[in-house]
């Protein structure tokens, strides 16, 4: 079984994650912060993952721990989860539409972290959420991962409809790295050996 599950306990925020590379969509949110929550959920869903999320943060001073240390903590999952990674994919890539908005993302499970994007999101708020924390949490995401993740916006003028295209897109990029791939059955997909 393709699982972890991380406890991360800080001066600012106390997470634990539960994760199922190999679930079926299921999800159990509750980091104190409403909108990342419906972003965690789509997340695991679009992903196929199994994903039980606690955080108990600091929101009376605001998200921004929350959200990044949630980042840091789910990449700390992935990359327990999936070990060596020998037999994956490795790479996922993919463009979703979200009315307006068309999001790409292309993921390497490379061993190099990396956030490339060009979101351009028109608000400074969704709700009481402040949007700059997006990057953030896929900072922290693939810092703790150990992957590249490069996100482009090639259309989208709501701000909802980005930040969701986006964890959609990452979701379903995701979820192609991780699978099994029967060509590297038993192998790194690495010239390397390594990754």
């Amino acid at each position: 079984m393709r699982t972890a599950a991380i406890s991360r306990n800080t001066a600012e925020t106390k997470i634990n994650i539960e994760l199922n590379l190999d679930g079926k969509g299921a999800s159990k949110i509750d980091s104190g912060c409403g909108f990342l929550d419906h972003m965690l959920t789509l997340l695991a869903s679009h992903g196929r993952f199994d994903l039980a999320v606690t955080c108990k943060g600091d929101t009376k001073v605001d998200d921004h721990h929350t959200v990044e240390d949630i980042g840091i903590a789910l990449g700390e999952a992935f990359a327990a989860a999936l070990g060596n990674k020998k037999g994956i994919t490795r790479y996922g890539s993919v463009t979703i539409p979200m009315d307006e908005t068309l999001i790409l993302a292309a993921l390497d499970l490379s061993g190099r972290c990396g956030f490339y994007s060009t979101l351009s999101i028109p608000t400074e708020k969704v709700g009481s959420f402040d949007t700059e924390l997006v990057e953030e949490f896929f900072l922290g995401f693939t810092r703790a991962a150990s992957c590249t993740l490069h996100v482009q916006q090639l259309a989208g003028r709501n701000s909802h409809h980005i930040i969701e295209g986006t964890f959609k897109a990452f979701a379903r990029a995701l979820r192609v790295a991780v699978a099994a791939d029967p060509a590297y059955a038993d192998e790194i997909p690495s010239t390397k050996g390594v990754l």
